[in-house]
């Protein structure tokens, strides 16, 4: 069966490099794009896009019929630092959403879900170094604890209903095609705007800060990848670990004084630290690169080469 894919959230960071990258493998017919505006005119002219607001089950029905979809990316979501700001909306958000696409699936409207989660499920008890696929997880933040409670019921709904819903806990990504999105881990998006704009970073987390972090096209290709494996190979249903690279701001500027000697920075942590600190220095993806042969591509150095050469060429054109 020809797999036809709704994506939700297009316009977002990763959604937006995500349908680009299905449209190259499944064909732009066969890829609809939604979000709840026109906020990426690049996405919405690259092929059929929808206005679709996720927390409308009957829009979200309706869409499904209309374009026969069996495969959905549900990649809505209010982030970490903004949904600080506003909680309620982000509980709303996040979880009405995969409900809504959940139940279509459990009702056979729908074949297979990816619905990303993040390191941010776990918490200020959890271990921090090596972070083990399964160990204690207390969130802290809106976004975590909505992840976390999705988490559960991602596994209710494969256990309860065979619904074949796929995961994995996102790091930080990093990406030169969309601006920061309201993530505490942007600020290794941020750093290399600034550095090309004014060779100079007012950064709101400390230097030692190590998070995980991993660059755009090993997060699109891990996400496609644990979509593609066969069910079998698919041993948890709530969801994978997953890692490339951790490093601190600190790092960051070494590498980019490689190519930018100039580069200076400040440091002025703001309430994301406190996000930042509640969260792993490291992880352990062991499950994730044995179940569906997992492995990441690039190193810090490889992102800071790649990120300043497309970004100066972005300011060109």
């Amino acid at each position: 069966m020809k797999s036809k894919v709704l994506i939700i959230g297009a316009c977002g960071q990763i959604g937006s490099e995500l349908t680009y990258k299905l449209r190259e493998i499944h064909g732009h017919d066969n890829v609809i794009a939604s979000d709840i505006s026109y906020g990426n005119l690049d996405i919405v002219n690259s092929g059929i896009f929808e206005i679709l607001d996720a927390q409308d089950s009957t829009s979200l029905k309706v869409c499904i019929e209309k374009y026969e979809i069996n495969t959905v990316y549900l990649m809505a979501a209010m982030l970490s630092a903004t949904g600080e700001k506003f909680p309620m909306k982000a509980w709303d958000l996040n979880m009405s959403t995969l409900f809504n696409v959940l139940d279509l699936a459990k009702n056979g409207q729908i074949k297979k879900i990816f619905w990303p989660s993040s390191i941010a499920v776990f918490g200020p008890t959890t271990p921090k170094k090596e972070t083990p696929q399964y160990t204690i997880m207390e969130p802290s933040t809106v976004y975590g604890i909505t992840k976390q409670v999705g988490e559960r019921w991602c596994e209710y709904y494969f256990n309860k209903y065979g619904v074949d819903v796929r995961s994995i806990r996102y790091p930080g990504i990093i990406s030169w095609k969309t601006l920061p999105g309201g993530g505490t881990t942007d600020y290794a998006v941020d750093i290399y705007h600034k550095a090309l704009a004014d060779n100079h970073f007012n950064c709101f987390l400390s230097e030692n800060t190590e998070l995980p972090m991993m660059y755009m096209e090993d997060a699109i290709k891990a996400t496609i990848q644990i979509m593609e494996a066969p069910a079998s190979h698919i041993h948890i249903r709530s969801s994978y670990n997953l890692a490339a690279i951790s490093f601190t701001p600190k790092d960051m500027v070494h590498s980019i004084k490689k190519e930018l000697s100039g580069f200076t920075i400040e440091y002025n942590p703001d309430f994301r630290q406190e996000i930042a600190d509640s969260w792993p220095n490291t992880i352990d993806d062991s499950h994730a690169r044995k179940d569906w042969n997992w492995e990441h591509q690039f190193s810090l150095d490889d992102i800071t080469k790649d990120m300043l050469a497309n970004l100066a060429e972005k300011v060109k054109s």
